[in-house]
């Protein structure tokens, strides 16, 4: 489908690692489909490279394999031909704020609603925004930021401080790709526009929820910036507790963006404090070793390139959380997320509580019998597990599951996160993007554990690579009467 929301969407980072995999991927998904104004264009900023020419030869090498095959397993020639010709260039240093007016000027060809895209460290973001404000950049935009938008609460708030004197809230979107992925915007259509599950989702019928992202992968070339970063602060301040939120929340007024994130606010908020003296019983940190993965030796973190022999940091963290308010007082959460684990996946599970007399034998009382799974990677699916007799003699009971495969189900019009979020910031929607005190509720939350583990004299604990993590992390939910689910097969 087709819009006619004309747009400049100016990228800096054009020749980062996010925008090959990522950024312009999903814009060309978008081209292709035609769902961008045929005037739209697209402007890559960076300095590695001089010329629109040798920038169209940089796309040509490197973001052409992370694009979807199609037909006889090769890209749409001329669909390829076609985004190629939305992409204009322009060479700049980011250190300098007077080569802006280059930009100025060449965004000033372009009508239409402009969208800047900070695919960039950090650091660079606050000077950016300065220097675009310099050149009257700021006025009639839209800001999107990358995470991870600071190290701590102090300098998370610096830098939105800092961006918030030249961009008003309603044009900064903060992005978190987990909001994008189709079984999440599917579980607010499963609640909120479903009788059967609304009187289920509380604490009287719900006895555990998990929620893993985990990675085969470790910190490949990224060791420098995971040193200082670590699990926590890389996926737990946001993707994992923005996901709580989701499947927590109160069902909204509608879905405008406020209305939404109003609700995720209140989830945050509610959120058990963590005692410092509670931290050990409620947290595991680990840190993985040499192992073997899928049949492959892989080195142990401490000797991955850019990290510190004796680093401390976390590539594991598992989480107990307690949601305090009158659906979720007493429901245990368990978070966890962790590279070089025994397999890539993404998923949250909702462990319904056992039936409270079973007159059919001890399988209907068993935990887990009934249990809905979001699969949110690498296969999106939604699977309500349920209990059914078996064919044959006897009241024997068996697990089944009611399916919904997007890909089967769905066979058009499916959409990669990036993709529907970037669509969203040039329709102007706001709804799936982090507002700045979600953000800083999060990061009150997670603080008193990142101070913790800073003073802590224990390391994290080791786990090998292809494990998933460290024994303490099984313990802790032991110590409910439950288990992570691949420990049930």
């Amino acid at each position: 489908m087709q819009t006619d929301s004309n747009f400049i969407f100016v990228l800096f980072g054009g020749t980062g690692d996010l925008s090959m995999r990522k950024i312009l991927p999903a814009l060309f998904e978008a081209h292709r489909a035609g769902m961008l104004a045929p005037t739209g264009k697209i402007l890559a900023v960076a300095r590695g490279v001089e010329t629109r020419a040798a920038y169209l030869e940089w796309v040509e090498e490197h973001v052409k394999p992370h694009v979807a095959k199609h037909g006889a397993g090769s890209v749409d020639a001329e669909a390829w031909s076609g985004f190629l010709a939305r992409v204009e260039y322009v060479h700049i240093d980011l250190g300098k704020p007077e080569d802006f007016r280059i930009l100025r000027d060449a965004v000033a060809e372009h009508d239409g609603i402009r969208v800047f895209y900070l695919a960039t460290g950090p650091s660079l973001f606050v000077p950016i925004c300065r220097a675009l404000a310099d050149v009257g950049l700021n006025q009639n935009a839209r800001i999107v930021l990358e995470k991870p938008l600071g190290y701590d609460l102090e300098s998370s708030n610096a830098i939105n401080d800092a961006v918030g004197e030249i961009f008003q809230e309603e044009q900064i979107y903060r992005i978190d790709h987990y909001l994008g992925k189709e079984p999440v915007q599917n579980l607010l259509a499963l609640r909120f526009g479903n009788a059967l599950f609304e009187p289920l989702w509380r604490r009287e019928w719900v006895e555990s929820i998990q929620i893993t992202i985990a990675e085969e992968l470790g910190v490949e070339a990224r060791g420098d910036f995971y040193d200082n970063t670590g699990a926590l602060r890389d996926m737990v301040q946001n993707h994992l507790l923005q996901l709580l939120s989701i499947v927590t929340m109160e069902p909204p007024h509608s879905m405008d963006s406020d209305s939404v994130r109003d609700e995720k606010l209140r989830v945050l908020r509610a959120l058990k404090p963590i005692d410092p003296r509670d931290i050990s019983r409620v947290a595991v940190r680990g840190q993985y070793h040499a192992g073997v993965i899928k049949g492959a030796s892989v080195p142990g973190y401490a000797t991955e390139k850019g990290v510190r022999p004796d680093s401390r940091t976390d590539t594991f963290v598992a989480l107990k959380v307690e949601i305090e308010n009158w659906r979720w007082a007493g429901v245990p959460f368990f978070l966890r997320t962790g590279k070089r684990l025994a397999d890539r996946v993404a998923e949250i599970v909702v462990n319904f509580r056992p039936v409270p007399h079973s007159a059919l034998g001890a399988n209907a009382l068993r935990a887990g019998a009934n249990r809905l799974v979001i699969r949110l990677q690498p296969n999106e699916t939604i699977r309500l597990y349920c209990l059914a007799k078996q064919p044959g003699e006897g009241m024997n009971l068996a697990s089944v599951h009611l399916d919904l495969a997007f890909d089967q189900f769905f066979r058009e019009g499916q959409m990669e996160a990036y993709q529907r979020l970037l669509l969203d910031v040039i329709h102007g929607r706001l709804a799936l993007f982090v507002r700045r005190d979600e953000q800083e509720a999060a990061w009150r939350w997670v603080e008193p554990i990142l101070n913790e583990w800073e003073v802590s004299p224990k390391p994290p604990k080791p786990y090998a690579a292809g494990t998933w993590g460290p024994a303490a992390s099984s313990a802790m939910l032991a110590q409910h009467g439950t288990c992570w689910l691949e420990e049930e097969n």
